[in-house]
């Protein structure tokens, strides 16, 4: 009976940052202009920024944007450990739950996404070819009237 008690004891604090934190994190998408299609290299779309999009916290990923008119960019998106997910490792090594280290380090429970909230801003696109300036019409030129000599 005493090795139940302590088995249920183990299971019951396993993971403390899977179960504070969850798998999952909330990453927000901006840019500027809002408007645009942002799409990750896992799948998700958003098909007019600003967004948010839920992804799994141990996911790296990236996320391209694309405007038309604008020159499309791309944002690496990386995992880094939390501050909260650190308290739940430690929390772990206190309690001496190696379970609940085992399922926070395999969930991702211990990390956060970033940068987060994304947010780009979009250059216009240039035109290729004839300079802006080039492109107005010439002025006209001011001339004076003729003169003609008069005849004798």
């Amino acid at each position: 009976m005493k090795i139940i008690m302590i088995a249920a004891l183990g299971l019951a604090v396993s993971g403390c940052a899977t179960i504070t934190r969850g798998t999952t994190d909330q990453v927000a998408i901006n840019s500027e202009p809002a408007g645009a299609l942002a799409t990750t290299s896992t799948g998700l779309t958003c098909p007019s920024t600003p967004c948010t999009f839920e992804v799994p916290r141990k996911s790296e990923f990236v996320v391209s944007f694309s405007k038309p008119g604008y020159s499309p960019q791309q944002v690496p998106v990386g995992t880094k450990v939390a501050g909260a997910g650190a308290a739940g490792m430690a929390g772990n090594i206190l309690i001496g739950g190696v379970i609940g280290m085992g399922v926070d380090a395999s969930t991702g429970a211990t990390l956060e996404h970033f940068p987060n909230p994304v947010f780009v801003t979009l250059e216009p696109v240039r035109r290729l070819g004839i300079p802006r300036a080039a492109r107005r019409a010439p002025p006209k030129p001011k001339t004076k009237p003729a003169i003609t000599p008069p005849v004798s």
